[in-house]
């Protein structure tokens, strides 16, 4: 099994889930976490909406979300009295308390909560949805602008703006976008505005988005001119002819037989930009020269030398040349979800490879469609070729996993674990760490001087050999002599590791003239 990882120093546990919180309420509002028993701050804060009893807030919270914490959440309700900052020059209407788990694990992930903190006086009602957030980090940015939109205004025309909405599974839909309102006009040109693809559509490029058109007023009661609804895939087209929208008000349409429409809204413009992150610029993507997983078309790189050095080598002793290929540390699509022990080849069912040079392809293949993630754990992929290994313990079959990994291991504690059930099985493991690592933490797993030991055990045999790529490179850049090194001292103590078991466990060696198959090694890499 070729395990394959790459360790993100800031990532160095697995991240929490994103959830999106949206409030619907009154007015102005303060959101508090209580983090701690004795300490509460500010965790963000609403946009302030005129002149309504029933507002429905854009402005969202993102909070991480840990299943096995109680996150405490309070939420202040205010009326503003001025353009200060300060909390206590604006009138408190209410407050609510409730925990992050309450909203997420309510049908729908839909809450209402009912006001309280006035004596004497109903405060009304606060509502909270969330959502866990998509790892889409693309950014979209539009222009919009209407034709012939219905007159609402006395005195004038209209002041039309837009409201957009993404829908929810539950057939409802969250507020995610208002465009500035433009005044007496009823061919509006909209401002370009930008808006985060998780925001619009949470990633699902098929999700309907409605478009709400309204009439501005001063005391907030806003004329519903028509809607219309669309969706990212259809918004990503651009400027055309599936892109001119017929605003349709269903009230006027049932009224009036000779109803058309409310005016039509075209998309001017779309673009889709990527949003890039510190962490991205710092992780080391395979496609920069700086990378330890860079494809280099002309050499190969320091993965790739560590899997065909060792691999040509002990695929001799393979009879069927077919090796389990497995990655770890990596964000795999379309979800994003963090995995430590996937199939190179993409293929749940069968992680096999037609010798080194299919191990290699599948490795180059997913290095184009994962994202590489810390932390760095061991356990999982050591257990699963355990598991194979537990299965045929008669001598028959002999299995070396062989690691690949540029840096410091995470899991220890399982890791020794893992290795001391591995030692009574008919199993080695060698670890390659390329890059600048330092690997002090690794010597701890190669018992040659010390057994590896876990939770009073003490491992049966010594099973595992660890070397640092960087001491066998040549200095003059021979990619071969280099790989020719490596390969004699990492395969150095199968044989002796070998013997070890079939010793311990009585098995002799079946007579040159047996028909039944000689032992075999099984390559895991």
């Amino acid at each position: 099994m070729a395990s394959i990882g790459e360790f993100d120093p800031l990532n160095s546990s697995v991240p929490a889930t994103k959830i999106e919180i949206t409030v619907s309420c009154s007015v102005f509002i303060s959101l508090f976490i209580n983090l701690y028993v004795s300490m509460l701050f500010i965790f963000g804060r609403t946009e302030v909406i005129d002149n309504t009893l029933n507002p429905d807030f854009v402005r969202k919270f993102v909070l991480d979300y840990f299943f096995e914490e109680k996150q405490n959440l309070r939420f202040d309700v205010y009326n503003v009295d001025s353009r200060s900052s300060n909390i206590s020059k604006h009138s408190f209407l209410g407050q609510t308390f409730c925990t992050l788990g309450e909203i997420i694990g309510s049908s729908g992930s839909r809450l209402e909560r009912v006001l309280s903190g006035i004596p004497g006086k109903k405060c009304g009602n606060i509502i909270f949805t969330a959502e866990e957030l998509s790892n889409c980090r693309d950014i979209a940015t539009m222009q919009l602008c209407a034709n012939k939109l219905d007159k609402k205004d006395f005195f004038g025309k209209s002041d039309p703006f837009l409201v957009f909405y993404r829908s929810n599974e539950d057939g409802t839909f969250t507020i995610c976008h208002k465009t500035e309102v433009i005044k007496n006009t009823l061919n509006p040109v909209w401002q370009p505005f930008t808006i985060p693809v998780r925001a619009l559509c949470n990633g699902d490029y098929d999700r309907t988005v409605k478009v709400d058109v309204y009439d501005w007023d001063r005391d907030g009661s806003h004329d519903f001119i028509g809607e219309f609804t669309t969706s990212y895939r259809e918004l990503s087209r651009g400027q055309s002819q599936f892109n001119v929208y017929e605003v349709l008000n269903p009230k006027k349409k049932g009224r009036k037989k000779k109803y058309v429409n409310s005016g039509t809204v075209t998309l001017l413009s779309f673009k889709v930009e990527s949003e890039y992150t510190f962490v991205d610029f710092i992780r080391g993507n395979p496609s920069q020269p700086t990378s330890l997983h860079y494809m280099n078309p002309y050499q190969l790189n320091a993965y790739a030398m560590a899997l065909k050095a060792v691999g040509e080598i002990i695929q001799d002793y393979d009879s069927d040349k077919l090796f389990p290929a497995y990655g770890f540390g990596a964000k795999l699509p379309p979800d994003g979800k963090i995995s430590h022990a996937f199939p190179l080849n993409s293929d749940c069912e069968n992680a096999n490879c037609v010798g080194i040079e299919g191990v290699l392809e599948a490795y180059y293949d997913c290095l184009r469609k994962v994202q590489l993630y810390g932390p760095t754990n061991f356990a999982p992929v050591i257990n699963q070729v355990a598991q194979c290994a537990s299965e045929v313990t008669d001598g028959s079959q002999y299995f070396v996993l062989l690691i690949i990994t540029d840096g410091v291991i995470s899991d220890m504690v399982q890791t020794r674990e893992a290795v001391v059930t591995a030692a009574s099985l008919p199993m080695s493991v060698i670890i390659v760490g390329v890059g600048p690592a330092e690997f002090d933490a690794m010597e701890e797993l190669d018992g040659d001087e010390v057994r590896v030991s876990s939770r009073g055990r003490v491992a049966e045999r010594d099973i595992v050999q660890f070397v640092p790529f960087r001491d066998y490179i040549d200095r003059s850049g021979n990619q071969v002599l280099s790989m020719a090194r490596l390969a004699k001292d990492v395969l150095a103590e199968i044989p002796d590791q070998l013997l070890s078991f079939m010793k311990s466990r009585g098995i002799e060696p079946r007579p040159a003239l047996c028909p039944s198959p000689t032992p075999q090694i099984n390559v895991h890499l």
